[in-house]
């Protein structure tokens, strides 16, 4: 065939050849060298089959596997970097499903072709990752992700709720950080389904029951890390409007960092671990006390130095009014001396000391003579002393 002449061609470009005669002949490094590179020149696929013969080391720095087609029984070598097989999280075992995306390429050494993989899904994961993404823009675009619906958590909740699975390591760690951090916490655990395809359901039922017991101010919905699928119901339509409309405050703790459910997404706080969550919902109690023992002398140094300061003006007021009070007495002493010499200089006692008299009948003061007659009996009051007298002559 043409094409096939081509890519012959191509490859005998690339290696070296041994001239016998008119015939060219490749050995078998040669061969390989050749053949790896004109399969490397293929584009990338998708590969669909069961995994096998899964190994993996930590002293190996690739993972190999068996692609094997699940009917006619076909199969193909696989490998890939351990750090990126690593990174995917998938937890992958022998018999299970998946779609593989790589290359071919030929191991020069030997001859072996190989899939060079380049990711892997489980089976039926990019539909799901597709019906998720739908979801997702749906129940955004009706608000339920926006920021300004998120409350805010309670600074000493009276009671926690705890929604979790019945023998999950989350639940076991979320009671040891809430208790280390805040031995007076107050805990209700509501166990529950959380991984198949009732959770979704039977964690909504439990969210809503927990939500109306007294005394319950935030809940932590937790799970511990898994599969792509066991985390699959925190991301059904039915919970996530349940965590919505919860009437307190939903902290989501569910998987790893790297995992985020549609119900992180909805929660009012997103903890990337349980133990994680337990320092959202409860102050550690150490450091409260020691801010408040903080805030008890920063209260004390202030009132003793607003007391200090009020001592400071009292004085300078009590000593003010003292000295106003001298000076006020000082003025009001000088004006009445100066009232007194007034009065002194105003008084008839002043004029009789000049040598005046002050003559009285019947005790008014005589102003004129004509108010006098003879044989008048007068009193005469003198500078010092006093005499009375006759009138024996009246003049003009």
């Amino acid at each position: 065939m043409p094409g096939t002449t081509w890519a012959y061609d191509l490859v005998v470009a690339k290696v070296e050849a041994i001239e016998y005669g008119d015939r060219k002949v490749f050995s078998v490094a040669a061969f390989n060298r050749g053949l790896a590179d004109w399969l490397g020149r293929l584009p990338t696929v998708w590969v669909e089959g069961e995994i096998t013969e899964l190994r993996r080391q930590e002293r190996w720095q690739t993972v190999f596997f068996t692609l094997k087609d699940k009917d006619g029984g076909a199969c193909v070598e696989a490998a890939l970097p351990r750090r990126r097989f690593d990174a995917l999280g998938l937890d992958l075992t022998n018999g299970e499903r998946v779609h593989v995306y790589g290359r071919p390429e030929v191991w020069p050494q030997k001859g072996e072709l190989r899939l060079q993989v380049l990711s892997i899904e489980r089976f039926g994961l990019g539909a799901h990752l597709a019906a998720l993404e739908q979801l997702k823009q749906k129940l955004a675009a009706e608000g339920l992700f926006a920021a300004e619906r998120k409350r805010a958590l309670p600074r000493l909740p009276r009671r926690i709720g705890l929604v979790t699975g019945n023998d999950a390591a989350a639940k076991r760690d979320v009671i040891a950080s809430v208790t280390s951090r805040f031995p007076p916490a107050q805990l209700l655990v509501a166990e529950t389904r959380v991984q198949g395809h009732r959770a979704a359901v039977d964690i909504a039922a439990a969210l809503r029951a927990v939500a109306t017991q007294p005394s319950v101010d935030v809940i932590v919905l937790a799970r511990g890390g898994g599969s792509f699928e066991d985390l699959l119901p925190f991301s059904d339509e039915r919970l996530v409007r349940a965590v919505v409309d919860c009437p307190v405050p939903v902290v989501s703790a569910v998987g790893h960092e790297q995992d985020t459910p549609l119900c992180d997404l909805a929660a009012d706080a997103r903890a990337s671990t349980p133990t994680a969550a337990a320092r959202l919902v409860v102050p550690d109690l150490a450091e409260l006390t020691a801010t408040l023992e903080r805030r008890r002398e920063a209260l004390r140094r202030s009132g003793r130095a607003v007391l200090d300061r009020q001592r400071d003006r009292l004085e300078r007021e009590t000593d003010r009014l003292r000295r106003g009070g001298r000076l006020l007495l000082e003025r009001r002493r000088n004006a009445l001396e100066h009232c007194a010499g007034r009065l002194r200089t105003l008084s008839p006692r002043a004029t009789l000391t000049r040598g005046y008299a002050i003559v009285r009948l019947s005790d008014a003061v005589v102003r004129s003579a004509t108010a006098l007659a003879i044989d008048d009996h007068v009193d005469v009051e003198l500078a010092e002393g006093r005499f009375a007298g006759r009138v024996e002559e009246v003049g003009p």
